[in-house]
């Protein structure tokens, strides 16, 4: 788990370190002033686990819409490789493209706020589990509409009762579903985080994106494909 955060400013994001010197992370996130920091469990305290790095590469997807939130997917290069520790580890990609079915359960993690109305960020890393629910389902009257359209690249994830969701300062980082990274968590309704009519949606790890991901940063990247 990667925290991406603007030094000095108030911006951040979450990521997933897929190699010692390579970030995946959303590519709506605002990175042309920050920082990632690995090992982290709070923001601002000291911690002997933490390793921060600068980024010398920002690479979104070629194909990235932010008016149809599509393609929301981005690689960070770092300055330097990582040291691999208890604490900072690599989240390996998926072998597959599986598409999870609704009713599966899944995690999301992040530093974002945990109500609407926050003013700021958790100052601790939180998780929370989520379930995933049908494209159809997100994709009707009662919740997004239509605007933007729930696609094949999307997962959409909440829960029946709400209260479980990811929210603002959450973006960019990793849905894991059965142990396996799925997704990057990518939007929702402003102000809405935890609504009923308003669950996460993040960014699927599909066949295309990993491939993409492979072709750019190269090396001994393994995703079955």
């Amino acid at each position: 788990m990667a925290l991406i955060k603007e030094k000095n400013g108030p911006n951040l994001c979450g990521g997933a370190l897929i190699k010692a010197n390579w970030v995946l992370t959303a590519a709506h996130c605002k990175t042309e002033r920050s920082e990632v920091i690995l090992g982290a469990h709070s923001i601002q305290g000291r911690e002997r686990e933490k390793q921060v790095f600068q980024i010398t590469k920002r690479i979104p997807h070629p194909c990235y819409c932010p008016i149809k939130q599509e393609n929301d997917i981005m690689l960070l290069q770092l300055k330097k490789r990582a040291k691999i520790t208890k604490a900072v580890k690599l989240i390996p990609l998926p072998d597959s493209d599986d598409d999870p079915k609704e009713g599966t359960i899944c995690t999301v993690a992040g530093w974002g706020k945990t109500r609407n109305n926050d003013k700021e960020s958790s100052s601790t890393l939180r998780e929370v589990n989520v379930t995933v629910i049908s494209r159809r389902i997100c994709n009707d009257w009662k919740h997004y509409k239509g605007k933007p359209v729930i696609t094949e690249n999307m997962i959409c994830a909440g829960d029946r009762k709400g209260g479980k969701d990811s929210c603002s300062g959450d973006s960019g980082g990793p849905l894991i579903c059965n142990g396996v990274m799925r997704g990057i968590t990518s939007f929702g309704k402003a102000k809405h985080c935890g609504a009923v009519d308003g669950p996460g949606v993040y960014a699927r790890l599909t066949k295309q994106y990993l491939q993409w991901i492979r072709n750019t940063i190269g090396g001994d990247l393994q995703t079955g494909f």
